[in-house]
């Protein structure tokens, strides 16, 4: 009989509601390597306000070589509550986030890919007007990851007695063509257009950006390519997501823009993500916050995380058929009225509210 395949994975529980949906995704994760016949050994790993508590600091050395070890890792959230949390008086260096600016760095994490997909059973949690009877959109984010303003120099000083702050954007054309041509391979495997978003109307890095992505644009000519100003970007996913289907954008942009699709879903909670390198590692998150208002609560939305682990079978192991099995799995529990209390609307119906815990269990009876 052949030996099972192993998959290592570091996991970063991290903060706040991280441990809880954390736990159900590696729920989900048992359950389906049982079913499809591979064994999982995980590294629990500490980063963020957890490993400053422990070592004084968001992320260790050691850390980062126990991640690059693991063939991929799975993270709940990161931070608490910058108004209470002590974490937050500490130079913001120290703080839980420097943690995870730092992890991607290390890992060589450039791109960041976030998929916002409206379940026809969630339409009633979406928060833009019906459209003809409803509305259908499926696109994906692809966000520059290492670059930007996030990794610009910054600085703060006294000039002419105000104090006045300076973060520096940079991008320089092999980066913003590595990006391009991920989503350019992205747009291939589903509808064929990238929508590249810039602000060239003002910044010289939104005028190379699109620039390169032009030049880049040449090698896929089955692809097709269009430009838009991330102020209009941010209009259009409120008026008439359905048009995109590949949006590929640097840092910052990438950031708020991903944030925004991620609600017109229904819930932050729904958005998975994940980060790869060169390489098939990748680091494998949901796109919410840590909400430490809810934490220990088992109020928290896990589908987000468990969404997340079914990218990390499809693009860091090649476990099309297991990432297929959960997918599938969180489709049919929404189909069945399951719903955690975020995607709950005014008027329920029939649906049936989970706890964090029990959605967990509820998917995995899917499986």
């Amino acid at each position: 009989m052949a030996e099972q395949k192993v998959l290592k994975i570091g996991v970063i529980a991290g903060d706040g509601i991280g441990p809880e949906i954390v736990r159900e995704a590696r729920k989900v994760l048992d359950c389906t390597a049982r079913k499809c016949g591979f064994d999982i050994e995980y590294t629990d790993l500490l980063m963020g306000g957890a490993s400053i508590d422990v070592y004084g600091i968001p992320l260790t050395d050691e850390t980062i070589e126990k991640a690059k070890e693991s063939g991929a890792v799975l993270m709940g959230s990161i931070g608490g509550d910058a108004a209470t949390s002590p974490w937050y008086k500490l130079p913001p260096e120290k703080r839980p986030e420097a943690g995870l600016l730092k992890i991607r760095k290390s890992l060589g994490l450039y791109a960041n890919l976030r998929p916002a997909y409206l379940y026809p059973e969630l339409a009633a949690s979406c928060p833009l007007a019906s459209q003809d009877g409803g509305r259908s959109f499926d696109l994906i984010i692809v966000r520059e990851l290492t670059g930007g303003l996030y990794f610009g120099a910054r600085h703060t000083e006294v000039v002419d007695g105000l104090r006045t702050a300076t973060d520096t954007m940079t991008y320089n054309e092999a980066e913003i063509r590595r990006i391009a041509r991920t989503a350019f391979e992205t747009a291939r495997k589903r509808r064929g257009h990238v929508t590249s978003v810039d602000k060239a109307n003002v910044l010289d890095t939104s005028r190379l950006w699109r620039a390169v992505v032009e030049e880049t644009a040449q090698e896929y000519p089955d692809v097709t390519l269009s430009h838009m100003l991330v102020d209009n970007c941010a209009m259009q996913l409120v008026k008439n997501p359905e048009q995109f289907d590949v949006i590929v954008t640097e840092n910052m942009f990438g950031d708020i823009l991903s944030d925004e699709a991620s609600m017109i879903t229904g819930s932050i909670g729904m958005l998975s993500s994940a980060s790869l390198n060169e390489t098939s590692f990748g680091l494998y998150e949901p796109s919410h916050g840590s909400a430490p208002d809810i934490a220990g609560k088992d109020l928290a939305n896990p589908i987000a995380t468990i969404l997340s682990a079914a990218m990390m079978l499809r693009y860091s192991f090649n476990l099309e058929e297991a990432a297929d099995c959960i997918e599938e799995a969180v489709r049919r529990t929404l189909q069945n009225g399951y719903r955690t209390k975020d995607l709950i609307p005014a008027e329920a119906g029939d649906l049936k509210c989970c706890s964090c815990s029990e959605m967990g269990s509820v998917i995995c009876g899917y499986i």
